[in-house]
Order: structure tokens, then sequence, then C-alpha cells
């Protein structure tokens, strides 16, 4: 997906939050924002939304020496979700559509996501999740796919979430399911050690994507990662960040999971800002990355 100008008024507002916590000083600030404003006249042509956050936070660290600057707000989100993990799995266990339920539970978790916001009310989006019709409803179309398909692999996203999605592959009990983490910290995503402190190499493989982008690009991704990627019989994309990556992408093996953040994704998939997704990309060709 190409940048909506829209996007950089986000990245705008994100941006100031980081920068206070980070509490760089006003020069410094002053700075910050003029490369800011240079990288988006330089680069707004040709780097995709994901592209576009990665660039800013390489430039960030420089300011702050901070590797992973969300780390402990990481760590609070999984802490959360693990301890209503033993809650979340009776619900889905007492469920009359076990996966049903364990789906609407993932989608919902995708409301942790500090790029967009670092405050969110989980249990009210769960409720909400748990009552509402989704705005795209692929997800028998998922459920029969995951049912004939002999390789999985599910992209991650956010921590916290990713204890939604560890209860969701358990649901799902596939054989020979795959989770994909981001290649380094960036903003609040999935990385090896967080999808190891949360247990979630105790349940499936876990790979590193190679890149540090807050998405899945398949052309800087690793070698080893493409050829899971492109070989996986279902792909299971988690996630805002990640279906910006992909969306254009031609492989019909493809479904999005998602809770819609802004405008600009609304209207590129024809629902409502706020709408849980779960698509099926129903392109009629296969390419390999």
């Amino acid at each position: 997906m190409g940048f909506d100008y829209r996007c950089f008024f986000c990245f705008n507002r994100a941006f100031e939050r980081l920068l206070k916590k980070e509490q760089l000083t006003t020069e410094e600030a002053n700075h910050f924002t003029g490369e800011m404003m240079k990288l988006y006249l330089e680069g707004s042509k040709t780097l995709s939304t994901p592209q576009f956050s990665r660039e800013l936070h390489i430039r960030l660290k420089k300011y702050t020496g901070q590797s992973d600057p969300y780390l402990h707000g990481k760590k609070q989100s999984n802490d959360l979700v693990l301890s209503m993990y033993q809650t979340l799995k009776k619900k889905v266990e007492a469920a009359t559509d076990p996966f049903d339920m364990a789906l609407r539970l993932a989608i919902a978790g995708n409301i942790i996501d500090f790029a967009v916001n670092d405050q969110y009310n989980l249990n009210e989006t769960i409720d909400f999740v748990l009552s509402s019709d989704f705005g795209i409803d692929h997800s028998q179309e998922l459920k029969a796919a995951l049912s004939q398909a002999n390789t999985v692999l599910y992209l991650g996203d956010n921590n916290g979430e990713v204890v939604f999605d560890k209860l969701f592959i358990e649901t799902i009990n596939h054989p020979n399911l795959v989770y994909a983490v981001r290649g380094a910290p960036i903003i609040n995503d999935v990385t090896l050690e967080d999808a190891t402190y949360v247990g979630m190499d105790k349940l499936v493989p876990v790979i590193s994507n190679g890149f540090d982008a807050p998405s899945t690009i398949l052309e800087h991704c690793s070698g080893e990662f493409r050829e899971v990627f492109n070989t996986a019989d279902v792909i299971i994309s988690k996630g805002q960040g990640n279906l910006e990556g992909l969306l254009d992408h031609p492989a019909n093996n493809l479904f999005f999971l998602l809770m819609v953040k802004c405008d600009v994704i609304a209207e590129r998939l024809g629902v409502s800002k706020g709408s849980f997704v779960v698509k099926h990309n129903t392109n009629n060709t296969r390419k390999t990355a």
C-alpha cells in the first residue's frame, strides 16, 4: 500500500507522545521533527507507511539511545493478558463454537497497538467484539481452509495480542503451524524474546521475519522466512500493520484478521473505522516473493 497524507498526521500524534515519554529537550524534539518532515517530503512517494514508521524509529534512536523504548509497556501488556488467560481459555472451551470465540478474542487483542494509542480498554473491546457483526466476515472460509491445509503460517503483530494469538492457535490445533515475529524491536510489535516470554515457543515453532518494520515487507524479509511464506498453504496475517504490507500481494491463501484503526484502511476495505475484519485476500493468482 502506498503512503496516504493522513498517515503523516497520525505519525505526528504518535511521535509527539513518544518524544514526551523519552523526555527529549525542546531542541532535540525540534530537530527530530525537522527530520520527520524531510523524510516525508523525500520519501512519501517511495516508502510504504510501515517503512516510513521504521525510518522514523531508527532516527529517534539516535536521540534516545533506546533500542526498545516500548520494552516496559510490552511486558505490561503481556502480563495483563497472561493474567486473563485462564478465564479466556474457559470462555473458549465453554463456547458453542470455540473457533468463533477464539477468533473473536484474537481480533479483540489487536486493540493493543501503541502506534495508534497506548491507552485502551481491553475488557470493553472484548465485550464489543463478542457482540458485534464483522465488517468483513470470511471466517468460515478461513476455518475450511485450515481444515485442508498441510502447513499454516501465522504472522504475529503486537505484544499482549500475542497471548490472544496463542489461545486461537491452541483452538486451531493444527499440527504444522509456524508463528512469525519481527526481526528486532519496533513499537510494541512481538519479537522472538516476547514470544518466548508468553510461551508461544512451547506451543509451535516461532521464527523471525528478519526485518524490523512494523509489518511484513517481503522484499526485506529473510530467505528463511520467505521460504516458509511461499510454501504455506494458509497464511493468517494479524493486525493492520501486516495488512498494509501484504494487501496488494497476489496470494489467495492469505487471511487478514484485524481491527480497523484508521480512515485510510477503512476506505480501502470498504468498512467503517473500528470494524472487526476477517478478510480472505481473494486475488486469483499466487506469486512467490
